[in-house]
């Protein structure tokens, strides 16, 4: 006989203690001598802190929910289950902490099928976690305070926007470089972080407008989006289409800037 599944709070209180760790694992290894390889180009690192921290993770959910599908940047499908799936980037901003800057995350989602259940993306730099469950709103922990409730910026303008991007590794030469050099003559400013995961979440916290970029896999966004739906923002892709966790982008934004900005991502 199956075992029930946890209710979706459990299972947001496990991947909340399973980032925090991962991000301690992390933090452990940020000034150490790593070795540094790479996968589909030049740019697209891994490293041995990539793993460990995967491994941390994937321990957690095993032990907690053994019969949970898992998809995972670093091992691919570990279980190729029916139902809820969690998506799993250990170390979101590779790239970044490679080179020892300071911005990357840990980020856990759950999806079933396309629909978002909960996400959890945390900053082990700054000691923030930023996590959101269907139904029930997105939140922000920094360090030990109180948990407090997110959303998304009531932003109409373009003109009058701060946004987020990157461009993604598997691309084509001079992919989203055409809409970054439209978007940026148009807002107040772009930033180009490394971590898409935590460019949703500052969506989602209202510290950037809106967010795109193309050709992300399932684990670098998917809790990420979560965060930004749960905060009241819109999230399609960047055609207008229904955004998919395999698809190939990704516009997100308050109600009121995604006509704004999904035409202007659209204009060429």
């Amino acid at each position: 006989m199956s075992t029930p599944p946890a209710p979706l709070d459990e299972r947001l209180r496990v991947a909340i203690e399973l980032a925090r760790a991962a991000g301690r694992q992390l933090s452990s290894r940020f000034e150490s001598v790593l070795t540094i390889e790479t996968k589909s180009s030049d740019a697209d690192l891994v490293t041995e802190a990539d793993r460990e921290a995967e491994a941390v993770i994937l321990d957690g959910l095993r032990r907690a929910f053994p019969d949970d599908a898992i998809l995972s940047e670093e091992s691919g499908e570990v279980v190729a289950a029916a139902g809820p799936r969690w998506t799993i980037d250990p170390l979101d901003g590779t790239t970044n902490f490679a080179h020892r800057f300071p911005h990357f995350s840990v980020s856990i989602g759950l999806f079933d099928d396309e629909v978002g259940l909960l996400g959890v993306v945390h900053d082990p730099c700054r000691d923030e976690t930023f996590f959101a469950r269907q139904g029930a709103g997105a939140f922000l922990q920094a360090g030990a305070a109180p948990p407090r409730r997110l959303e998304v910026t009531q932003t109409k303008v373009l003109g009058k926007s701060l946004l987020a991007t990157g461009f993604g590794y598997d691309r084509p030469r001079g992919a989203n470089v055409e809409e970054f050099s439209r978007l940026v003559r148009r807002t107040r400013g772009i930033r180009r972080a490394g971590s898409a995961a935590l460019d949703l979440a500052y969506v989602a916290a209202g510290r950037v407008d809106g967010f795109w970029e193309l050709g992300l896999q399932p684990w670098d966004w998917a809790a990420g989006v979560v965060l930004v739906r749960e905060a009241g923002g819109v999230v399609t892709a960047m055609d207008g289409a229904p955004w998919a966790l395999r698809g190939p982008s990704v516009c997100a934004c308050g109600p009121a800037l995604h006509g704004p900005l999904r035409a202007a991502l659209v204009e060429g």
